[in-house]
């Protein structure tokens, strides 16, 4: 077999080929990225940091300034789409202080009772608000006397609640019809108040102070120096004006739900009125027995019986 012979490069060939190298290792240079400059790319992503953190807290003093526009920044409509809830800032606000709230117009006075049923005969609550004013300024234009070395000071109307009002009967002992104004005070120095009011003026007094009756009286607890609002002077036994209105006070403890009453064969449910009780009603006949009283508890047993009650008067005078 025949050997091709070899080509032979001449010498142009081989400097041609020098040249070619040379030239891809330039442009291979030329191509190649420089290193990156580490230092300056530090120095340049610190100054982008303390320049959010400037604006950030440019944000914040703005929110802190106009709480308004802070919430309408943070969420808009809240039934929007949102990409995440917005972040919360915490600031102190400063706002206007709260003007004091302008006193009532209401002129000051005694408490109003519990239901409007113990204002009786249409007598109105300013009515028996007069006849409380009164019947005080009666009681201080009678101090000074010798007999008011034990007199206790009543007060001011502003201490107390009235707790009825209704028509006075006169009788043979006190003539004349009227007003009888009831009104009690708190603890510690609790007091009741019965006032008859006569053309416009005090023309009597009855006072007590502290708790009504012995200790083992029971829970219901007439007023011991309350008769006069339900019976007429002994004088006219038998012969009392009718039809009469009368009324019944006392004091129950909290353990009693329910009060009546029964007079002259009518029997009256009393209103509780801040542990008093109170019961008025209407008698069209003669009596000579005094006012049946029971108390029961909120499960309806009976507490207390005016019968069985030793300290209780069962017959009038």
């Amino acid at each position: 077999m025949n050997e091709e012979p070899k080509q032979q490069r001449s010498g142009a060939d081989e400097d041609f080929e020098e040249q070619l190298r040379e030239l891809l290792a330039e442009g291979a240079n030329t191509i190649r990225p420089a290193p990156a400059p580490y230092p300056a790319i530090r120095q340049r992503g610190a100054t982008e940091r303390r320049y959010r953190a400037v604006a950030a807290g440019a944000v914040l003093v703005m929110l802190a300034a106009v709480p308004v526009g802070a919430y309408a920044l943070a969420g808009g409509d809240a039934g929007g789409d949102t990409a995440g809830p917005a972040p919360e800032v915490s600031a102190t606000l400063r706002t206007p202080a709260t003007p004091a709230p302008t006193p009532s117009s209401s002129p000051s006075g005694p408490a109003r009772p519990t239901t409007e049923d113990q204002l009786l005969d249409g007598i109105t609550f300013e009515e028996a608000v007069d006849g409380l004013e009164k019947c005080l300024a009666y009681d201080r234009s009678h101090a000074g006397g010798p007999s008011d070395a034990f007199r206790t000071d009543l007060g001011t109307a502003e201490e107390y609640r009235i707790i009825l009002a209704m028509n006075s009967t006169g009788d043979s002992n006190a003539p004349g019809n009227g007003t009888y104004v009831v009104a009690v005070k708190e603890p510690p120095k609790q007091t009741r108040l019965i006032c008859n009011i006569k053309n416009g003026r005090a023309e009597g007094l009855n006072t007590s102070t502290g708790s009504d009756g012995p200790p083992d009286a029971g829970p219901v607890r007439s007023d011991i120096n309350g008769g006069k609002l339900h019976q007429q002077s002994f004088l006219d036994r038998g012969n009392w004006k009718l039809p009469f209105r009368w009324g019944v006070i006392g004091t129950v403890e909290p353990s009693v739900a329910r009060v009546t009453v029964s007079y002259g064969g009518a029997t009256s449910r009393a209103a509780l009125d801040h542990g008093w009780f109170v019961a008025s009603g209407v008698l069209e006949r003669q009596v000579t027995r005094a006012p049946h009283i029971k108390g029961y508890d909120a499960e309806g047993t009976l507490v207390y019986d005016s019968d069985e009650d030793k300290y209780y008067a069962k017959q009038l005078p």
